[in-house]
């Protein structure tokens, strides 16, 4: 199956334009179909089961504690179109470019891309923006999630706080990850991104989320995409990716552990 569908216009309103510039988040319903939904959660089964990559020192990967056994537990692989070439042509597909394109006025850009699993128990993230202040990162950085399996309350779906994004940049221009109090923003504001499968959400790289722990018995997998401008620097994803690799190394030998690599 082609899961690139040929588009004719954006799936973008120029309401839901309007809708991200003040909210600093959309989502887009159904944009991609439940067969392809379910090639797509296929395709994530497969990859659950390298086990040649799966490893502590690889920095392919990420990792979260369980939250009811405090055991560390696979999470993540980022990068992740190399290993898959259904997730390489989605990253391209027209419906993402063009959505992502209508936000900017001007053709989208790959940035970054990641497949996080998040299995049964395993701990969620803190507020953070998702902005890091490098020379190199693009202002116009955006996070396209595209939902594997639904996402709820009870497997911990993102939530979003709308209209922060205005605000650019929260924390300090370090060039490091910081997570923010929970002052930063107002939390009776917060919007939980509930998504069926083949749901996509859009918000800003400067828009605060977290997600909680997923306290279900199904894993919430999703594909984290990031997109930046033409006009941002274009198409920055191998730059980004060497950056990272040195960057994360650099961070683990700070900690004494100096035999990571990337496979």
């Amino acid at each position: 199956m082609n899961i690139l569908t040929p588009v004719t216009k954006s799936p973008v309103t120029e309401a839901q334009v309007r809708q991200y510039h003040n909210d600093g988040f959309l989502v887009l319903r159904n944009l991609f179909s439940p067969v392809e939904a379910a090639e797509l959660q296929a395709e994530a089964s497969r990859l659950l089961k390298r086990i040649d990559l799966i490893d502590i020192n690889n920095i392919r990967c990420r990792w979260k504690n369980n939250v009811e056994t405090d055991q560390c537990g696979f999470d993540c692989f980022d990068p992740v179109i190399d290993l898959s070439p259904l997730c390489a042509r989605i990253v391209r597909d027209a419906r993402i470019l063009e959505a992502v394109g209508s936000l900017y006025g001007e053709p989208a850009c790959l940035f970054k891309d990641k497949l996080i699993f998040k299995p049964p128990g395993a701990e969620g993230y803190a507020l953070h923006q998702d902005y890091i202040s490098w020379e190199s990162f693009p202002a116009s950085f955006v996070t396209v999630i595209l939902a594997v399996d639904a996402t709820s309350a009870d497997n911990g779906a993102t939530e979003v706080f709308p209209g922060y994004h205005k605000g650019g940049n929260i924390s300090p221009n370090d060039g490091q990850y910081h997570e923010l109090p929970l002052s930063a923003v107002d939390v009776s504001k917060g919007v939980r991104l509930d998504l069926e499968a083949g749901y996509i959400a859009i918000f800003s790289g400067f828009t605060p989320h977290r997600s909680a722990a997923n306290q279900s018995k199904q894993w919430r997998r999703q594909l984290y995409l990031s997109y930046n401008s033409f006009s941002d620097g274009g198409e920055q994803r191998d730059e980004h990716y060497a950056e990272f690799k040195v960057w994360l190394q650099n961070r683990y030998a700070e900690y004494g552990k100096t035999n990571t690599y990337f496979r």
